[in-house]
């Protein structure tokens, strides 16, 4: 395999730290729906994680299907390391 540069992994903590807030956040808001504060915390890490996203696409390529990431051409899917595999 192909050895990946730091940032690669730099970059995709950073998503699943972001991501692990979304969820509790969410989970949270599910018995807080009111909490103002939470929700406006939660839309900030939604944003947040956008934009990390779209910075680690642009470098290293999709890291979702189903229509939630882009492709550059050609096709990109089949490269490796999918963000699963490291």
């Amino acid at each position: 395999m192909t050895q990946l540069p730091q940032e690669y992994y730099d970059i995709l903590e950073e998503l699943q730290t972001v991501d692990f807030v979304i969820v509790e956040l969410t989970l949270y808001l599910d018995t807080h729906p009111t909490d103002q504060e939470a929700i406006s915390q939660f839309n900030m890490y939604v944003k947040t994680r956008k934009s990390i996203k779209k910075t680690f696409e642009k470098k290293f390529g999709p890291l979702t299907s189903f229509g939630s990431s882009y492709s550059d051409y050609p096709w990109k899917w089949k490269e490796a390391p999918w963000p699963w595999q490291v």
